[in-house]
């Protein structure tokens, strides 16, 4: 039935076979869904970055702070960590609903943060990143990934309806925010998953600017990288 599609393992459920295409915003784009159990590639190679830093960091007597958290990500997390907490400031069902721009914790209450494709919905995003670094513990980590759409980062004067609400573009460049507040930042990218997960962009990116992305500018290829940082206290 699948003969003549390109077949890929998800690492997060262990699914076999084609990836789903999608259409959103930014455009088409081909093998990124997979259609057991939602992941896309962003899940994928964040989901091999955690499995990576399990296998060295004890977790079990640890405390994390999961925002806007995703199902899958949510078992994962819950059952790795000592405490399991969750946080966003529109949806239902979070342990804290909070404005990541003026957290209500203490310093030093967590030992990890995970917060994926958050910070490019953040008007005041320093100020974010500020406070995840004062929540954490000494030697706490914090992974940050943000959609990496452009060479340089684009502010936006507000916020895009049609782009998901983003106030920006992350450029290549958007990972300095970070080298700002902590000891080191360190960034993986889809060449360190195996291809057979699937970790690329397969996207046309040189139709922007675009009636839904009137501020991103175009980029040449149809492959692109994803990123995930991972940032120590």
């Amino acid at each position: 039935m699948n003969r003549g599609k390109e077949q890929f393992q998800c690492p997060v459920c262990n699914y076999e076979g084609p990836f789903a295409d999608v259409n959103n915003f930014g455009g088409f784009r081909k093998h990124a869904r997979c259609p057991q159990c939602g992941a896309l590639e962003r899940h994928r190679l964040q989901h091999w970055v955690l499995m990576q830093l399990f296998e060295t960091t004890n977790t079990s007597g640890l405390k994390i702070l999961h925002f806007a958290p995703e199902p899958f990500f949510t078992s994962i997390l819950s059952n790795r960590f000592a405490a399991y907490e969750t946080a966003d400031l529109c949806m239902k069902n979070v342990t804290h609903k909070v404005d990541i721009q003026n957290l209500p914790f203490g310093d030093r209450t967590y030992d990890f943060v995970f917060a994926s494709h958050v910070l490019e919905h953040i008007p005041n995003d320093r100020k974010a990143i500020s406070e995840i670094r004062r929540i954490l513990k000494p030697d706490g980590i914090a992974i940050l990934p943000v959609p990496i759409v452009c060479e340089k980062t684009v502010e936006y004067p507000e916020a895009n309806p049609n782009e998901g609400y983003h106030v920006r573009a992350p450029g290549l460049d958007y990972f300095q925010r970070y080298q700002g507040c902590f000891d080191r930042v360190e960034v993986q990218s889809s060449h360190s998953l195996p291809e057979r997960h699937q970790p690329f962009i397969y996207e046309d990116r040189s139709i922007w600017p675009s009636r839904a992305c009137p501020l991103r500018p175009p980029m040449p290829g149809e492959r692109h990288l994803d990123f995930v940082p991972v940032c120590y206290a």
